[in-house]
């Protein structure tokens, strides 16, 4: 398994999600990285994932295209014409190519299975020379046990998020951007200390420390306390900024957390 963005140039990766809002923050990551580095990058989906980029501080411009441009409008999905326009693509980017490839179009009526196995097969022989780096990104929702299996076996590269707890109601990941931490289900103090230990790892990473639960069903006064602690226990040019909605924002306000100047809380209705 690897981190987003621990990907360089002719790396031929796989992330299979379920959450959407992770798969728009690893590829945000991604796509930062390929500008970074001077690269050309294009991402096709059909997916409205240009404004949630430009949300996360990401330029997307002519980024975003239609998966259809793969293989031309009013045609049937084919193997070879996508091969075809990423060959010609990395031919037209000097200083690399670095695509995402939205899956989701092999699940099409009209696209046969065959063309997926086809599809990896030949896309491979792209990556030799390092000039092409591509994300294939697989909704778990979407295909089988079995597309899934093979999807993992073809890629020399596997991205995942950095998961720090989860079981059935929490999951604690890694976010990339803005750097920090994501919390989503239902946090209790009893599980809170998984979260310390995540905050802890992301004061020593990050500038300014983010901390989304905009998708946390649940924050009781115990884990709250937890969070406002942690703030409170940064240097004094440093903040923790914290994103939830309503109920999450009184809850930690009720913890203290507009006593802590280096909180601060942003409310966004869902």
């Amino acid at each position: 398994m690897e981190t987003v963005d621990r990907l360089e140039p002719g790396d031929h990766a796989c992330l299979t999600y379920t959450d959407p809002e992770e798969r728009l923050d690893l590829l945000a990551a991604y796509v930062s990285r390929g500008l970074h580095l001077g690269e050309r990058v294009l991402c096709f989906t059909d997916a409205p994932v240009g404004e949630e980029l430009r949300r996360r501080g990401v330029p997307t411009g002519e980024t975003v295209l239609p998966v259809a441009e793969l293989w031309g409008a009013g045609a049937a999905p084919s193997a070879g014409a996508m091969v075809r326009r990423l060959s010609a693509e990395v031919g037209r980017s000097p200083r690399g190519l670095r695509v995402t490839l939205d899956m989701c179009w092999a699940d099409r009526p009209q696209a046969g299975a065959e063309q997926l196995l086809a599809f990896e097969n030949e896309v491979a022989k792209l990556f030799a020379d390092g000039g092409l780096t591509a994300l294939c990104e697989y909704d778990r929702e979407a295909f089988d046990s079995v597309t899934l299996a093979y999807a993992a076996r073809t890629h020399p590269r596997t991205v995942t998020a950095a998961v720090y707890y989860e079981d059935a109601d929490l999951r604690i990941c890694r976010q990339h951007v803005p750097p920090g931490i994501r919390v989503a289900g239902v946090l209790d103090v009893q599980r809170a200390g998984a979260l310390k230990d995540a905050l802890a790892e992301a004061v020593r990473l990050d500038p300014d420390v983010h901390l989304n639960l905009g998708h946390l069903r649940g924050l009781d006064d115990g884990a709250a306390a937890v969070i406002v602690r942690a703030a409170a226990g940064l240097p004094r040019n440093r903040h923790m900024i914290v994103v939830g909605d309503r109920r999450t924002g009184n809850t930690l306000r009720v913890a203290g957390a507009h006593a802590v100047p280096n909180l601060r809380l942003l409310v966004r209705d869902r």
